[in-house]
């Protein structure tokens, strides 16, 4: 047996069939059955039980698995470790982040990452899916929200996140510049789909006392790009997070409505957060990404 038919044994088994495992590395899924296959020949016993529907582990496969990860995740670890005696930063990160944040801010600082680790693999996830860190073998992510209260990752703040409500110049020339937060009931506010962001945004003042306000409108969106176009376009007034929305208002292609307010749509002092699942000592590559993000992103 080689390291390919481990490696392959393991997919099969976390993602549960062979066009899965064929469909994340490009190959035809009779490659990865015939691996399997040949691992199995030379074990002399059968590893996965194949039904019409899916894959599942024997009893045999079950154990063999368990034990055959810890090798590959110690060989990783060793690998890792040899690199960074070395000085070097190599090997692949899978990282995930929303999409809008993933292209307003992660993907224009892909060149000074990659000038600095030029041995750094990355492999780039923009999705607005909540994923499964273990299930889909990624090593960071990108998160959103006051806490992250999940036992099984380890999260640290990256940066505290300032949501804005703002407008277009041309949107406050045609329908006046609203004098307090409870002028939006007057406005059609441009919103998304998700909580608190479609019904209600709430606002605490310099003095710190806090209201909450209905918002309306005839425009949702399905996700933070659009809804930023639509502020841009002259639509209403938008809840828009500081990294979406901050080069426009420096430019004057957005206006901050309520400067002097903090607003949020699920809760005040809101933080970007990378979240990664709990290991007893993270790889050095990944770690290198962290320190990369922490340091570019805070500046």
């Amino acid at each position: 047996m080689d390291l390919r038919q481990l490696k392959a044994f393991v997919d099969v088994a976390q993602y549960g069939s062979f066009a899965a495992v064929a469909r994340e590395f490009d190959v035809d899924p009779s490659i990865v059955s015939r691996t399997i296959a040949s691992l199995e020949r030379e074990l002399g016993v059968r590893l996965l039980q194949r039904t019409t529907r899916k894959l599942a582990l024997t009893e045999a496969g079950a154990a063999y698995h368990d034990r055959v990860r810890a090798v590959l995740h110690g060989l990783d670890h060793a690998n890792d470790a040899a690199r960074t005696s070395a000085g070097k930063v190599a090997g692949l990160v899978r990282v995930t982040s929303s999409i809008a944040f993933g292209q307003a801010v992660f993907v224009p600082l892909l060149r000074a990452l990659h000038e600095r680790h030029p041995q750094l693999q990355l492999d780039l996830v923009l999705t607005d899916k909540v994923l499964d860190l273990v299930a889909e073998r990624v090593d960071l992510a990108v998160r959103f929200g006051p806490t992250m209260d999940d036992s099984t990752m380890v999260a640290q703040p990256l940066v505290r996140t300032r949501y804005r409500v703002c407008a277009s110049p041309d949107y406050v020339a045609r329908h006046g510049h609203p004098a307090n937060p409870s002028d939006l009931a007057r406005h059609d506010c441009p919103r998304i789909p998700l909580p608190g962001f479609r019904t209600q945004w709430g606002f605490r003042a310099p003095d710190g006392t806090s209201q909450t306000i209905d918002v309306k409108g005839w425009l949702v969106l399905s996700n933070f790009q659009a809804l930023h176009q639509a502020a841009l376009d002259g639509l209403g007034p938008a809840l828009l997070a500081d990294w979406l929305a901050g080069s426009d208002l420096e430019a004057g292609r957005l206006v901050d409505l309520f400067p002097r307010h903090e607003v949020s749509a699920t809760g005040f002092d809101s933080a970007v957060w990378l979240v990664y699942p709990s290991r007893t000592q993270l790889p050095w590559r990944v770690r290198a990404v962290v320190e990369f993000l922490k340091e570019n992103i805070r500046a």
